[in-house]
């Protein structure tokens, strides 16, 4: 974990928050790599969730929602974590990652557990009281449930659907860290799948959300002895929960969830109906009945993906007797999809290979480098996960051809510049 933060920061993919003021607990900025990455692995999440099926909708609901929806959906009563304090050093601590009775940090008395609500708290207008009161949302859940009606209403769905969304939800951790595994704010990617009441639907859909959560990972690089399903005990289901099952990877620090698919039954609309006054019922014309459907819930963090990803694509090896640091991201993710770099700094090949990366922009996010011994800049791509090298050279300067050089076996091949953009497009697989 230690060489892949180092490597984070030094090449613009995670830095700090807030560093030059000695930076902000468990807050964390996304560089100029981070950013394409992190875009990259929701773009491949939203394609597969909802561009290509028929049955998925997206929706952006705000980050500010009325505070009865957090009363209504148990999170002001249930959302809360047991934590105990040090009464010497003043640190805080969850009382089930201590290993004895005694503070880990100073060995000083620890009080009794109490709880402790994670929903961050602001206010909304100019007064700061009570009255005023709002929470910055812990999930994206809840957006797409206050919404059943207008997305009915507008969208003529019918069961099973569902409602994908991607957006910043916040939790006052009381022990964040492990680099951006656990964060204070981070990015979910939510699905809630709505599905008649019927006990053999939602295992059957159950079932099918787990084994199409889990080879999407597998499907995007994650080796399959990296990851596991881990069904949740029933003392530690979550208030609205009848039934989860997490998919964890191996992080360095143990296993860890990356996902959890969830059976949801209709408890939050059921709820919000209740609170609201609203009917939130389906009319089913099939059976001609109304009734509220029950959801099944694949919810994902896309700061502890994008981590599994970095760190299942980290690897050092040796490439003609010298070593070096290379993510093998699948191309799709890979933040610099290419990179131009010509052999030498003679003009007309600095020309050429300017050309060369003005051609390739408007298809990928190219890269261009002319500094240092060419190994150097190879090393440099290899390090950033960029799958592919273009070489302007002096035989390009001859018939209008270039090295292509393949990031993990290092291969190289001749090719016309004209057929790079079809040669690319092929070898980063969009179309799979």
């Amino acid at each position: 974990m230690e060489k892949l933060v180092a490597l984070c920061k030094r090449r613009g993919i995670v830095f700090p928050s807030s560093e030059i003021y000695g930076g902000l607990g468990s807050t964390w900025d996304y560089g100029p790599l981070g950013v394409e990455l992190k875009r990259n692995i929701k773009e491949a999440w939203w394609r597969e969730m909802v561009q290509r099926r028929s049955d998925i909708v997206g929706l952006d609901a705000a980050i500010l929602m009325h505070p009865r929806t957090w009363e209504a959906s148990g999170h002001l009563q249930n959302f809360t974590d047991p934590l105990v304090d040090c009464k010497s050093c003043k640190h805080r601590f969850r009382p089930d990652q201590l290993d004895g009775k005694r503070c880990p940090e100073c060995g000083g008395e620890l009080t009794e557990p109490r709880r402790f609500n994670l929903m961050f708290k602001t206010f909304i207008g100019p007064v700061e009281d009570s009255s005023h009161t709002i929470y910055l949302r812990p999930e994206t859940a809840q957006g797409i449930f206050v919404n059943f009606s207008n997305l009915l209403d507008t969208q003529r769905l019918k069961l099973p659907f569902g409602v994908a969304q991607i957006g910043k939800s916040f939790r006052n951790e009381i022990t964040p860290g492990n680099f951006i595994f656990r964060t204070r704010e981070f990015e979910q990617m939510e699905m809630e799948f709505f599905i008649p009441p019927d006990p053999a639907q939602e295992a059957r859909w159950f079932d099918y959300w787990v084994d199409n959560r889990l080879n999407w990972y597998i499907k995007f690089g994650i080796r399959p002895e990296n990851l596991r399903l881990r069904p949740h005990a029933a003392e530690e289901l979550a208030h609205y929960s009848r039934g989860t099952t997490d998919i964890e990877y191996r992080f360095p620090f143990g296993w860890g969830e990356l996902e959890g698919i969830a059976k949801r039954g209709s408890y939050d609309l059921d709820r919000h109906s209740e609170f609201s006054g609203k009917d939130l019922s389906y009319f089913d014309e099939e059976t001609r009945t109304r009734y509220r459907p029950w959801v099944v819930e694949p919810a994902a963090g896309v700061d502890r993906v994008l981590l599994a990803f970095l760190l299942d694509a980290y690897s050092e090896d040796v490439v003609d007797g010298e070593p070096r640091v290379v993510l093998r991201l699948d191309p799709r993710l890979a933040p610099i999809k290419v990179a131009v770099l010509p052999l030498l700094r003679k003009s007309e090949q600095v020309e050429k290979a300017l050309a060369v990366r003005n051609m390739l922009q408007p298809y990928f996010v190219t890269a261009y480098d002319q500094a240092g011994s060419i190994g150097r800049r190879y090393r440099r791509q290899d390090e950033i996960g960029t799958p592919f090298c273009v070489t302007i050279d002096h035989q390009t300067m001859e018939d209008d051809t270039v090295t292509l050089r393949d990031r993990d076996s290092t291969e190289q091949v001749r090719l016309p510049i004209a057929a790079l953009v079809t040669e690319l497009t092929e070898r980063i697989g969009w179309h799979r």
